[in-house]
């Protein structure tokens, strides 16, 4: 079943992001990808992105649908068709909406796990906490806005971490089909970026020392989205026989 082209509103959107070693990165990778560098270092995260207004680009906007959500991310590169490709894998996705579980692989991308979050959002300040329902997955992000990144982030600039993230614009999902990835491809009318200061950060995915032995994986920086008006359009599936041809 294709899937129609999704409309909405970012009423918020952080990108929370460690900077891994690369060898690492690549033993949690599926074939064809392997991590997209910066200045040495592999990048994954957390992406936890309210939705609002979220319908079909034909169905009015009163009728869409609004949602928090966590996507676990992983800055990837492949070849297909020749060319040199990028973008992010998607291990898990979680969501606060049943539909979105339900729906999920069919008129939304990739498989959601239903997960109940707590938000606040004063001033600058901003908490998402998330736990599965099924205890796999857990975290939490607190910061305020800043001017600036951390000293210890292995990007050299808020503008060179901006154009990283926004090139990382198409997402690949595992399907029922192993070495199968259903894509889904983010366009933004207004694509704008600030830094947040971190002041806690916790994650059962980034802290589990089976997949990123310590020292491993450390956090870098975390970037906010806010009104962001976009679409998410279906990309053709990428299978990895494909993909090195």
């Amino acid at each position: 079943m294709k899937i129609p082209i999704m409309r909405g509103i970012m009423d918020r959107r952080i990108l929370a992001n460690f900077h891994v070693d690369a060898g690492v990165l690549s033993a949690v990778l599926p074939a064809p990808f392997r991590p997209k560098l910066i200045h040495g270092m592999g990048i994954a995260g957390i992406c936890l992105i309210r939705l609002r207004q979220l319908r079909p680009r034909f169905v009015p906007r009163f009728l869409g649908l609004s949602s928090e959500n966590a996507a676990h991310r992983i800055a990837v590169e492949w070849e297909q068709d020749g060319e040199l490709r990028e973008g992010v894998y998607i291990p898990r996705r979680d969501s606060s909406s049943r539909l979105n579980t339900v729906l999920g692989g069919r008129l939304f991308p990739g498989f959601h796990h239903h997960a109940r979050f707590t938000t606040s959002e004063i001033d600058d300040f901003y908490s998402v906490l998330m736990e599965s329902d099924d205890g796999e997955t857990r975290l939490a992000v607190e910061g305020k806005v800043t001017a600036e990144l951390p000293e210890s982030s292995v990007f050299d600039s808020l503008e060179e971490a901006s154009d990283f993230f926004e090139r990382g614009s198409l997402g690949f999902s595992d399907t029922k089909k192993p070495g199968e990835y259903h894509g889904l491809e983010l366009h933004t009318s207004n694509w704008k970026v600030q830094s947040l200061a971190v002041e806690k950060i916790e994650s059962s995915f980034f802290d589990n020392r089976d997949l990123f032995p310590a020292g491993s994986a450390d956090f870098d920086c975390a970037l906010l989205m806010r009104q962001i008006d976009h679409e998410w359009q279906e990309r053709p599936m990428l299978c990895c026989q494909e993909a090195g041809a």
